[in-house]
């Protein structure tokens, strides 16, 4: 109320100087304001107009009428949904792979951090993260690429190593069994060295007189670790947790759309992201797979507004 009272009481002369030093300001920096533009546009041509697509989940979609011009249909699309067995194959699908990769695959790149920091020669560190951040420039494409040299029944290297060795063969690609140790394997692979900046940055920050302070007092460098280097960077690691748990009901569409096989896709590798896209590009049910989309993502949002409340509860840290 006060900041609202101190703007209304302000007179014309006081308001035509705020304007005045905003533009004074603006032209000082106008560099970085035309550094800004691009990001600017492709935020509003890529993401705020194609929300207007967003109606399309509450229409009875005909090609020749359009978007705008096709009847309403209600929440039928979002009813014939929540009602059919995929909504929960889907669902399940979708929520076990995200819960187990938050408690899996997100804490590899904190460890990883925590290891590089711990050594001592910076060319051998340097050479560890170059080495580290590569399978993050792989695409899922030759990814699954790789796995079909390496694990093909038929003409896999390592199934050939074992046969000749008399070993039964890994059928790693089209069995459901091990789909899932598949999908938490490769994320950790391609992505936990990438993930490392983040942290690596916020370890960087870390007042180095706590640790000469602890090494005076006796502790060692595990204990220097897990009582200092840690809570120092408890905020990020909350943060990139808030931002995880908001994002549970999408499971990767990338991985899982090149990792996927016949065996698998109807079963264990049917997630939300993959039946939209079954819906929507190969049975141009576009009304129907928008829905589900927009399902999806309204979760997700309830999600990260929940999981930052509780965590702000619990730690006293949030995102915001």
């Amino acid at each position: 109320m006060a900041g609202k009272t101190a703007r209304a009481v302000l007179s014309p002369e006081q308001k035509a100087y705020n304007r005045k030093r905003l533009w004074v300001e603006i032209k000082k920096h106008r560099l970085l304001y035309v550094f800004m533009l691009p990001c600017l546009l492709s935020l509003i041509v890529f993401s705020y107009i194609p929300m207007g697509g967003i109606v399309l989940a509450f229409k009875n979609y005909r090609f020749d009428l359009g978007i705008y011009g096709s009847e309403w249909a209600g929440l039928k699309h979002f009813k014939a949904f929540m009602t059919s067995p995929e909504f929960w194959i889907t669902t399940r699908n979708t929520i076990v792979i995200s819960i187990m990769k938050i408690i899996i695959c997100f804490p590899a790149p904190i460890i990883l951090a925590l290891l590089l920091n711990e050594l001592r020669s910076k060319k051998f560190r340097g050479l560890i993260q170059s080495t580290i951040y590569l399978p993050h420039f792989v695409s899922w494409v030759i990814m699954y690429s790789l796995l079909f040299a390496l694990f093909s029944v038929t003409s896999g290297v390592v199934n050939k190593i074992m046969l000749s060795a008399g070993l039964q063969q890994i059928n790693l690609l089209s069995e459901p069994k091990m789909f899932y140790g598949m999908l938490y394997g490769t994320s950790i692979w391609k992505e936990a060295g990438w993930g490392t900046i983040i942290y690596m940055a916020a370890i960087a920050g870390v007042d180095e007189e706590m640790h000469e302070a602890a090494y005076l007092d006796g502790a060692n460098r595990f204990q220097r670790c897990i009582y200092i280097t840690l809570p120092s960077i408890a905020f990020v690691v909350t943060t990139m947790l808030i931002l995880n748990v908001g994002s549970v009901m999408g499971a990767n569409f990338d991985q899982i759309m090149n990792l996927r096989t016949a065996s698998t896709q109807t079963t264990v590798a049917q997630v939300i992201d993959t039946y939209v896209y079954d819906m929507g590009v190969d049975k141009g049910q576009y009304d129907f797979a928008t829905a589900i989309g927009l399902f999806q993502q309204g979760v997700n949002c309830v999600l990260l507004f929940l999981s930052n409340f509780v965590v702000k509860k619990m730690s006293g840290e949030g995102f915001f």
